[in-house]
């Protein structure tokens, strides 16, 4: 069985990761004759490993129980932002759409404003192809009874 050296340089009393909250936590669950066996190195990758992190504050975190009979269920809400980092595959999907959307989106309020532009030249009379119309102020006129 190994024992724990400090690191050079360190007393070896404060200043070691096995002060670590996570780290305490870890060798109070471990066998006794497994305690005194890890080094400070092997410790800082258990908890890296382990992924010692303290949960993110949300915006929305309901957490509650519900009795039913002899058991008690316990339910968790939580809501917020993703700040992971998506799989390359997942996120050029994600651009792809995005970028769809927004496309359409442009080309749906280019449609109207051209819609919007014709109707209020077609109601100021202005004729740009004299003798041609697209029948859209006609119908516009017919629909809403607008006009003259």
């Amino acid at each position: 069985m190994t024992r724990h050296h400090p690191p050079p340089g360190t007393t070896g009393k404060q200043d070691t990761i096995r002060n670590d909250p996570f780290v305490r936590g870890l060798l109070t669950r471990l066998p006794a004759e497994l305690r005194d066996s890890f080094s400070d190195e092997q410790l800082l990758g258990l908890k890296i490993a382990l992924g010692a992190r303290q949960w993110k504050i949300h915006p929305v975190d309901l957490r509650g129980t519900i009795p039913l009979w002899r058991w008690r269920f316990y339910y968790v809400i939580l809501f917020g932002r993703d700040r992971r980092r998506l799989p390359r595959r997942i996120e050029r999907m994600m651009r792809w759409t995005e970028a769809v959307f927004l496309g359409s989106l442009v080309t749906v309020a280019t449609l109207f404003g051209l819609l919007v532009l014709y109707l209020v030249k077609s109601a100021l009379g202005i004729d740009l192809i004299p003798g041609y119309s697209l029948g859209i102020w006609s119908w516009f006129k017919a629909e809403f009874g607008v006009g003259g």
